[in-house]
């Protein structure tokens, strides 16, 4: 259903998925001709076409470097046959309803109906435009280049005939999408329309604003995870050059300053004396052990089966985006202003209004470009965090977490622990048991800095199902159960949030039943896989990678692959292991099949991202915790896969198709992770339990 709203121009809307069903309030649908008032867009992705001929869609998701923006303008592009360069995606400001959540690779899911259908819409209602200024019929008008063109040559740009065209409700021709056949632009390797900005430095982040009056702001921060201030001397850092306030925050004592330069300086030259944090009292070794005796038993195997049992233990791992955390607040006593990028903007305001004392009706969230993201974005720590600063201060503050600030007090994937038993008989498994546990924030915990802003929306919890209960491989019975060890530490969604870990484990372990029972990795793979589409990637990947070649000692190839969000995708990864300390992944073949994928390129980027995420968080990439503390504090130490650890050689395919997409950018990460590990197992005849391997 598509809605006109009120305006001069061409402004029409198509409704998202909202937070409430008709069966719980909500407003029965509108017909077409309805002409709502101008603004009332809260539900709605809003398409306009501007007089001065620019198609603007006012977009209620985040950019963090997936490419969402690019991804909308294509399909925007395709349905109205416009240009690419007059397409605008601006993000939207936080709403008061409605969806404006940015994770669960879905966005393009959730966008790609609403948004071609506006477009589509818009198109026709255009084409009547011109049919009706001309005198000409409607279906012998044709469009393209953002214009629409008569028989005789004659031609009208989009902007010139906005006005005219928001008075039409009937159009002369179809306001149906075009069907897959006949798409020119989705599906087309398309270049990002922000690449250009990015590189030269046009591209604007929260650390590139000036918003007038507001001073860089740092926060000097506990030694332990969620330790509280006993008392503060600041006489020395007031009395520092460039220092404008001081002030305590749940969080530790914040500095506003004139440059980030005095605002560190000050901080350094506080004299605090903290307590302990509620984990001071733990480290690895018994965070390790409590998760263990956290796991489920699992069910008894089958009478007269053989058995493949293993155990698996992942570290914390940070999200570590490159853009380190900013926010800029400004706070008055009736209303706040805040500027920062967020992937639950309409979360973030309410729980902004809430730590301020203010209405959600007077705090403006503006949401901002982010510098990648991998789920860090979902929190809202930094936004809070600055708006207290604010209030205190009486000013308005750029608040920057440091890089140092965010591994050690920033949101973590939570560690877990695995066992996986499966069973076998007649050279077939017969059984497969997958039963867990992982950390959890403790309910209750005020041990980090503003820990309402701790948000999971969409979580899977790994007990309910477990992905393998999906029916990826015929196993059988397949069971899974899960239990959690709760601690009072900053967790949150990373990147394939359980998925990473489950299915890596799973993964491997599927290598060594095929180990056990004397069958190749990939044919056994192939037998025992349900679906045909899984089979196909899996299939590309090892034509395209050369499955089974030679290799010298200390070299070898691993696969795996994965089935969530609608799609699938295979992995091959090689690996250079002569050096097992130091091994190095060489090549990394993907296939994806995500049904219809609007921008191929974009695609190929994410798939080659989660490449690099299943190289670090297998082989070398993870926290410590030492006495209630994250011992790593920067790239010198959270070993994030750099240049060098990439592989010399990527390739991704991207299957053919004309269905629906499916979710693509979180997608990826089991299946690297799992090809990675299994390469290295095959390498060094070992069988890797913990996760990196550096650990």
């Amino acid at each position: 259903m598509v809605y006109s709203l009120a305006a001069s121009t061409l402004t029409i809307a198509a409704p998202l998925a909202c937070d409430t069903s008709p069966a719980q309030g909500s407003e029965p649908a509108r017909g077409p001709s309805d002409v709502l008032v101008t603004g009332a867009d809260e539900e709605m992705l809003v398409l306009e076409v501007t007089q001065a001929n620019r198609i603007v869609v006012r977009l209620p998701r985040v950019e963090v470097g997936q490419g969402i923006t690019t991804a909308v303008a294509m399909m925007i592009a395709e349905e109205l046959d416009a240009r690419l360069a007059d397409v605008d995606i601006p993000l939207a400001d936080a709403r008061t309803k409605g969806n404006q959540y940015t994770g669960g690779s879905n966005s393009v899911v959730s966008l790609y109906g609403p948004a071609r259908q506006l477009a589509a819409t818009a198109r026709a209602r255009l084409v009547t435009a011109a049919a009706r200024r001309w005198h000409l019929p409607a279906w012998s008008l044709r469009t393209g280049n953002t214009m629409v063109i008569a028989p005789d040559g004659r031609t009208a740009t989009f902007g010139s005939l906005s006005a005219s065209a928001a008075r039409i409700r009937r159009t002369a021709v179809s306001a149906k999408p075009k069907p897959a056949s006949r798409h020119k632009v989705i599906g087309r390797p398309t270049t990002r329309i922000d690449a250009r900005d990015i590189v030269t430095g046009k591209a604007k982040y929260t650390g590139d604003l000036t918003v007038a009056g507001a001073k860089p702001t740092v926060v000097a921060r506990p030694p332990t995870l969620g330790g509280k201030l006993v008392s503060v001397d600041d006489r020395a850092a007031r009395a520092l050059p460039g220092v404008h306030a001081v002030v305590r925050v749940p969080g530790g004592v914040a500095v506003v300053a004139e440059s980030f330069h005095h605002a560190f300086n000050a901080r350094d030259a506080l004299k605090i004396k903290w307590a302990p944090g509620p984990s001071a009292a733990l480290s690895d070794t018994q965070i390790r052990s409590r998760l263990k005796a956290a796991v489920p038993h699992p069910a008894s195997p089958p009478h007269g089966s053989a058995q493949v049992e293993a155990e698996f233990e992942f570290a914390f791992v940070s999200h570590a985006p490159m853009e380190v955390l900013t926010a800029i607040a400004d706070v008055r006593a009736h209303k706040a202003e805040i500027w920062f990028s967020s992937q639950t903007p309409t979360d973030a305001r309410d729980s902004i209004a809430s730590a301020t004392g203010l209405p959600a009706s007077s705090v403006t969230v503006h949401v901002l470009r982010g510098g990648g993201s991998f789920g860090r974005r979902l929190n809202f720590d930094a936004a809070i965090e600055a708006a207290l600063i604010s209030k205190a201060a009486k000013r308005p503050v750029k608040l920057m977490w440091s890089r140092n600030d965010d591994t050690r007090h920033g949101r973590m994937r939570p560690a877990s622990h695995h066992r996986i038993r499966a069973s076998h008989a007649g050279g077939r498994v017969v059984a497969f048991s997958h039963v867990m546990a992982e950390v959890s924030e403790a309910r209750g915990n005020k041990g980090t800095a503003n820990q309402a802003a701790f948000v999971r929306p969409g979580r899977v919890q790994a007990a309910g199902p477990l992905p393998s209960d999906s029916g990826l491989y015929n196993f059988g019975r397949v069971s899974g159960d899960s239990g959690g060890v709760e601690l009072a530490m900053p967790l949150g969604a990373w990147r394939s949030v359980d998925s990473g870990m489950v299915r890596t484990a799973e993964e491997i372990v599927v290598d060594e039943i095929a180990r056990s029972l004397g069958k190749d990795p990939v044919a056994f793979r192939r037998t025992t896989l349900r679906s045909k589409a899984v089979k196909a990637v899996l299939d590309k990947v090892s034509a395209a990678g050369s499955w089974g070649r030679a290799m010298p000692d200390g070299h070898a190839q691993g696969v795996a692959v994965h089935e969530e969000y609608g799609s699938c995708v295979a992995c091959l990864a090689e690996i250079d292991a002569t050096d097992p300390g130091h091994p190095r992944v060489t090549k990394v073949v993907m296939a994806a099949d995500v049904g219809t994928a609007v921008n191929p390129r974009g695609l190929q980027a994410q798939l080659m991202g989660t490449a690099v995420d299943g190289i670090s968080t297998v082989l070398q990439a993870g926290l410590h915790i030492d006495r209630g503390a994250v011992r790593e504090g920067s790239f010198a130490d959270f070993q994030w896969a750099r240049q060098r650890h990439a592989p010399l050689h990527f390739e991704a395919h991207i299957m053919p198709s004309e269905g629906e997409p499916g979710g693509a950018g979180e997608l990826g990460v089991p299946a690297a992770s799992g090809a990675v590990a299994n390469a290295y197992a095959r390498a060094t005849g070992t069988k890797p339990r913990r996760f990196p391997l550096n650990f």
